[in-house]
């Protein structure tokens, strides 16, 4: 690469990192004049690159917003980064249905790595292991999500044909607080507006979304993902369970999350940290795995609802104490 060009992209780079820059500091940070400064912004312009320059006594250079994406300059580490991001968020669920996109995406920015530098990253991705594994994840629509977080910032109304579980489709218009990615999948949660309630939709099940004319205020209280855990914790299911389990709030939630139960709030001036009997309410369509989670609390707590629960409890403390007392093989 001739010098002239490699100072060009690294007038890009700086450039892309944001703000004005002074032709003073382009021309120092360069190694060359002024005019020279100028002539270089030129030729990012030639290549379609949205330079713009500022007036003023504070006035220079900085990159504008174009009509399509600039080439863009990555130090090593950005790009690692980057390509790191993109490994993870596939394996987690944070990509869209073109799927295709982050591994395209990742691979063009893998063709250009320094050899030693890409040998650092391929050592990485052999040696990197997770726990969650791959697929299974339920990936949006592009255009959805970008119509929906669009609303969503412009407090705009929008509607939706969404499926259900069963596959019914049903007509919705929603006004969107907010979009949560929890465990895979994508949600947004709002009101709707045909029924007056606040609700929380997969994205993978909305088809046909688009912006209506309006406006609306989001109302305080929970932010979006407390809306969404919440709405899990009440969801309707076959058992109806009801604790009183003493300790403090964070001693319960390390082993109940609010995924899955709601748990009272402290009363006036009560200190969070304090232990207290705390009342813990669940749904669940099978109870086999509370009696485990119970007894890993390692609180006291007592079971009001329902008997079958208190049944499953008293056998697993059986089990327990027989294994116990049992005297070792041999």
């Amino acid at each position: 690469m001739s010098r002239p060009t490699g100072r060009v992209l690294t007038l890009l780079e700086l450039l892309q990192s944001g703000g004005t820059r002074t032709i003073a500091e382009l021309a120092d940070r360069l190694g060359v004049e002024g005019r020279t400064v100028r002539r270089y912004v030129d030729q990012l312009l030639d290549l379609g690159v949205p330079v713009e320059a500022v007036r003023g006594r504070y006035g220079g250079y900085r990159l504008a917003r174009g009509h399509r994406l600039p080439p863009l300059m990555l130090n090593d580490d950005e790009a690692l980064a980057v390509l790191l991001g993109l490994v993870a968020g596939r394996r987690a669920g944070l990509t869209t249905a073109a799927g295709t996109a982050s591994e395209t995406a990742a691979a063009k920015i893998r063709r250009v790595l320094p050899k030693a530098l890409a040998d650092r990253l391929d050592a990485v991705q052999e040696s990197l292991a997770f726990t969650r594994p791959s697929g299974g994840t339920a990936a949006p629509d592009t255009g959805t999500l970008l119509t929906l977080a669009d609303a969503v910032r412009h407090r705009r109304p929008v509607s939706f044909r969404y499926g259900d579980r069963e596959g019914r489709r049903t007509d919705r218009t929603l006004h969107p607080y907010g979009i949560v990615s929890h465990s895979g999948r994508w949600y947004v949660t709002g009101e709707d507006t045909g029924i007056g309630e606040n609700r929380t939709f997969r994205l993978d099940r909305i088809t046909d979304a688009r912006t209506l004319p309006g406006s609306f205020e989001a109302p305080a209280g929970p932010d979006p993902a407390e809306r969404v855990l919440s709405g899990f914790a009440t969801a309707p299911y076959r058992h109806e369970v009801t604790l009183r389990i003493h300790g403090t709030a964070e001693q319960i939630r390390a082993r109940i999350p609010a995924s899955i139960a709601t748990l009272d709030e402290p009363a006036g001036e009560e200190d969070p940290a304090d232990e207290r009997w705390h009342r813990v309410e669940l749904r669940a369509e099978r109870l086999d795995w509370l009696p485990a989670l119970l007894a890993s609390l390692d609180r006291p707590f007592a079971i009001e609802r329902p008997d079958e629960l208190r049944d499953l409890v008293l056998g697993l403390a059986g089990r327990l104490a027989e294994g116990a007392r049992r005297p070792p093989a041999g």
